[in-house]
């Protein structure tokens, strides 16, 4: 039994230190496979027109961020505060910005808790500012219906962000690359 237990606790091991490596990785590729482009499509419509766009969200951004106050101006975003500006413009490039360092492997773990807190925002404007109260499209965690847009779906994007978030970026990353080259010369 005991060499049994010991192939068992090498092969784990073994496991682990690839892990280390290898799962941060995994993460980031599917976060680019799934989300990258969910958040950069989104971020393109909120973008104003001409070059100047980053600067001046569309109207369509303040409907998405602040739905309940762009009506109460009448859907005239002028009659809005420089916050409400700010929120918006810092928002729409947070949502280009930190899926491009998360999959790049660039200050991951800051990005990754970033979107983790993009997507926490992004789910409380979705119940308290859109309205979304219909329990089918919310969800609820341990009710055997895996199928909530909000809580189930977007707990497991949480999840996802974790990974980079703790681990790291992985060995294919350019924060690998940064502490490679920033590591003191040996002499």
């Amino acid at each position: 039994m005991q060499p049994l237990i010991r192939l068992y606790d090498h092969l784990a091991g073994t496991l682990d230190r690839a892990g280390d490596e290898i799962l941060p990785l995994l993460a980031r590729l599917a976060f680019a496979a799934t989300l990258l482009g969910y958040y950069w499509a989104s971020a393109l419509t909120k973008l104003g027109d001409g070059p100047l766009g980053l600067l001046r969200p569309s109207t369509g951004a303040y409907a998405q961020i602040f739905p309940r106050q762009l009506e109460a101006v009448g859907y005239d975003a002028t009659q809005l505060s420089a916050l409400h500006w700010l929120v918006v413009t810092l928002g729409t490039w947070a949502e280009f910005l930190l899926p491009a360092l998360i999959v790049a492997g660039l200050f991951t773990r800051l990005a990754a808790l970033g979107m983790i807190g993009f997507v926490i925002l992004q789910s409380l404007t979705d119940i308290f500012g859109h309205g979304l109260t219909d329990p089918a499209t919310i969800g609820a965690w341990f009710d055997r219906m895996p199928d909530g847009t909000l809580f189930d779906q977007r707990l497991f994007w949480v999840l996802l962000l974790a990974v980079p978030a703790i681990k790291g970026a992985g060995a294919l990353s350019l924060d690998t690359l940064l502490r490679r080259r920033m590591a003191p010369v040996r002499v």
